[in-house]
């Protein structure tokens, strides 16, 4: 299904739990909601959420800018103009897609550039959001040259050297760069990912469109004024966002409850998709929403 915010169309699934609590997924950096695992699905939908996911622009089945210029996703993070559009065009795509299901409010599960989008959902449009869960994420606060104490420049070095003749195994080898150390590697569900995404987009190789979603410049509120509750998580050996992140994040944020994870690198290992379902479950408990 779409959603549009203008002439942009956001591509969006329902993907189960119809009258639990409204959750949306906001996925990362040029991936598309193909990206969740099902089993994620399947334990939030069980704990109790109504589960919608959806491609940001520039990702998977959503509008793609391809007549923009081209910078790398690096060199976006450090523009001051915007390459293409703003991250506050990138909030607005997420409240389309509420509106398109019909949710006045929702609760907000952002990873990795999700995970900072919802921080700037929560900004810009805080009676549209009932909580947020932040994982995998730097804050929204920092900016420009900033960033680059919570950028792993071994990961920079090494996506910047993936190739792209066979882009399977190029998405595969990503993934598993970001895999957490202490739990098994699921390579066919990275597998069946990459070749689903790359049968409607280039996805997670397309430099371009990850460089014009960094290069998306923000220009709203502060940390210190997000009155959502809030939810940070990050895996203590991510190799893409330092842990320092997760808890400058939280320190900034009101009552932000943080938790991190020994073993875990920068995606959702299936052994803790139940532990973080009960710290959301708990987070929603925080407040009656009637």
């Amino acid at each position: 299904m779409y959603a549009s915010n203008g002439a942009v169309e956001i591509a969006y699934d329902d993907l189960g739990g119809a009258g639990g609590e409204p959750l949306l997924l906001v996925m990362g950096l040029g991936a598309s909601r193909v990206w969740w695992p099902a089993g994620f699905v399947s334990a939030l939908v069980a704990g109790g959420f109504h589960v919608v996911a959806y491609d940001q622009r520039d990702s998977g089945e959503s509008t793609h800018f391809t007549d923009a210029p081209t910078v790398s996703p690096l060199a976006g993070l450090f523009r001051r103009r915007a390459v293409a559009y703003t991250a506050e065009d990138m909030t607005d795509d997420a409240i389309a897609v509420m509106d398109a299901v019909g949710w006045d409010s929702a609760h907000l599960f952002g990873h990795s550039l999700g995970g900072l989008l919802t921080q700037r959902i929560a900004l810009r449009h805080p009676a549209r959001v009932r909580t947020i869960t932040v994982s995998a994420s730097m804050p929204s606060d920092t900016r420009g040259l900033a960033q680059l104490r919570y950028v792993q420049l071994r990961f920079v070095k090494f996506a910047a050297g993936l190739g792209t003749e066979d882009h399977v195994a190029s998405g595969v080898a990503l993934s598993r760069y970001i895999s957490s150390p202490g739990y098994p590697f699921d390579e066919e569900h990275a597998r069946q990912a990459v070749e689903r995404e790359i049968a409607v987009s280039a996805g997670i190789q397309d430099a371009g469109a990850q460089g014009r979603q960094t290069g998306a410049p923000w220009s709203g509120g502060r940390l210190r004024e997000i009155a959502a509750p809030t939810l940070v998580l990050h895996g203590e050996q991510d190799p893409v966002v330092q842990a320092s992140a997760a808890r400058t994040t939280a320190a900034a944020i009101p009552g932000a409850r943080l938790v991190t994870f020994p073993g875990v690198g920068h995606d959702l290992p299936a052994a803790l998709w139940p532990r973080i379902t009960e710290e959301m479950k708990a987070l929603v408990n925080t407040r009656e929403w009637q």
